[in-house]
């Protein structure tokens, strides 16, 4: 359990990304990305991640003038990156809005083609051209962060509750907190691979109670376990249980949020 800074990016940051997203998203042509992140919503190991068949990229969007900064660990997407195995890339945009009178910052990305750059060589990256058809088995980064995203979606679109802050570091609870009826609620999520039929509660979950009381009216639990859509399921367990492979299909069960705590 970590606390953890969650700063909200500025306008001008903001603006920049959108221009970010819209110039990833037009390179992609005819195969189109699969967002990972691409709100604003603290907190922000990457500004941008997306998935293009079994390939994963976590994007830095940087101002080559310095004049603009933008939120988070400079080296957070990174660590999601190794954590994914996935690809870490800087983003280096620039403004090139040049009249005194449109005080509107006009962005564009510094680098030919996709705009992104590898950190450590800093010779360019196109995302198309590192898909392979090579099946690559989900780490469990990537399996808690599914997980988050399923409890996320629950809490937006069938409760509509408004969104506080989600992240899906393993390492880190609570994974949500959005705005409830009577103030700001919490939710602890864990994820399970099939045969397991539900993630077990982690241990020091009065421990979470204790520290989130300060701020949130109420907390929860959510498990959500994930199967291979082509898994044979089979009770007698002589086939084994199908890996989640990355951009494959998936099973779910998720049951709802259960709670644990009230103030």
């Amino acid at each position: 359990m970590y606390e953890i800074d969650a700063p909200f990016m500025s306008d001008d940051f903001a603006d920049c990304c959108c221009a970010a997203k819209s110039h990833l998203q037009s390179q992609s042509h005819d195969a189109p990305l699969s967002w990972l992140k691409v709100d604003l919503n603290p907190p922000f190991l990457e500004h941008l991640s997306f998935r293009i068949g079994n390939q994963l990229f976590y994007v830095r969007v940087i101002d080559v003038d310095g004049k603009v900064t933008g939120p988070g660990n400079p080296n957070g997407y990174k660590i999601i990156a190794k954590g994914c195995n996935g690809h870490a890339c800087l983003m280096p945009m620039r403004n090139v809005n040049l009249s005194i009178e449109n005080k509107k910052a006009k962005w564009e990305a510094e680098c030919w083609g996709w705009g992104l750059v590898n950190p450590a060589t800093n010779e360019p990256i196109d995302p198309l051209a590192l898909v392979s058809n090579e099946k690559i088995e989900m780490t469990d980064w990537e399996v808690h962060d599914f997980a988050v995203q399923v409890v996320r979606d629950h809490v937006l679109e069938k409760l509509g509750y408004e969104l506080m802050f989600s992240q899906g570091d393993p390492k880190i609870d609570p994974s949500i907190w959005f705005a409830g009826d009577d103030g700001p609620e919490w939710i602890v999520v864990r994820a399970a691979r099939y045969p397991k039929g539900d993630a077990p509660r982690p241990d020091n979950l009065t421990d979470i109670a204790a520290l989130c009381s300060k701020l949130g009216k109420k907390g929860y639990f959510a498990s959500v376990c994930f199967a291979n859509v082509d898994d044979p399921f089979d009770p007698t367990g002589e086939n084994s249980a199908l890996p989640l492979w990355r951009g494959h299909g998936a099973c779910i069960k998720f049951e709802g949020l259960h709670l644990v705590w009230k103030g």
